[in-house]
């Protein structure tokens, strides 16, 4: 599967691949390889798969509930788990992280975190689409694209440090806001729940370490090969 990450997992078998999509971990349109017929496709078109979608709502549609409030308090747990990390805790868990977040609803083009700015919080994208970029030299250089299921923001759980880079909504989003300090309250209070999500946010870094490193390779092959 090409997950929400940018990171392609499986082997997938189909009796797992089908849990998930009932737990909202695969949706709609999240793309699958299938060996089989040798195609990327989209769930929601995988044959094995489409009964599982007749009913289903969108992943990028405007039809969600949320119970609104500065903190959320009514977010169904099969939602949450469109963020990946979240994806492996249990529907009790969930509910005491929920407790913790901010609900934002972000307009088009809106900026949600400023380059330099003190970092205060992470951010988990629940929908819509949002782009991180720095400005360089006056002109705009996207550094990568989030939609659902992505989180941006996680380096100020460990510190303040000032935000590398700019995060502008694309078009209308939702995202949660966990503060480093509630975090903290969390760790302090109920670390055997904090644990599995930084155990989760630290396999994702590496990931995204992985696959940097292997374009940085890629790119110092290609330049020694004569490419530019």
């Amino acid at each position: 599967m090409w997950a929400v990450d940018g990171v392609v997992y499986g082997p997938v078998e189909l009796p797992t691949l089908v849990c998930w999509v009932k737990e909202e971990r695969v949706l709609a349109d999240t793309w699958i390889y299938v060996e089989h017929t040798d195609l990327w496709q989209k769930a929601a078109q995988v044959a094995e798969l489409k009964m599982f979608f007749r009913s289903a709502t969108p992943s990028t549609g405007s039809t969600t509930t949320f119970t609104k409030g500065e903190y959320v308090t009514g977010i169904k747990p099969s939602v949450l788990r469109r963020v990946k990390i979240l994806g492996d805790l249990s529907d009790q868990q969930l509910e005491r992280f929920a407790q913790l977040m901010e609900l934002m609803k972000v307009r088009q083009f809106e900026e949600v975190v400023r380059q330099n700015s003190p970092g205060d919080a992470m951010y988990l994208v629940l929908e819509g689409e949002l782009r991180v970029r720095m400005m360089i030299s006056g002109k705009e250089t996207i550094l990568t694209t989030l939609g659902p299921g992505e989180f941006f923001g996680e380096m100020s759980l460990f510190d303040n440090g000032p935000r590398s880079a700019d995060v502008i909504s694309n078009r209308e989003s939702t995202v949660l806001k966990v503060s480093a300090q509630n975090f903290d309250r969390l760790l302090n209070r109920a670390p055997e729940l904090a644990a599995p999500i930084l155990s989760a946010i630290g396999k994702t870094l590496v990931a995204r370490i992985r696959a940097d490193n292997k374009r940085l390779k890629d790119s110092v092959n290609f330049a020694r090969a004569g490419g530019f």
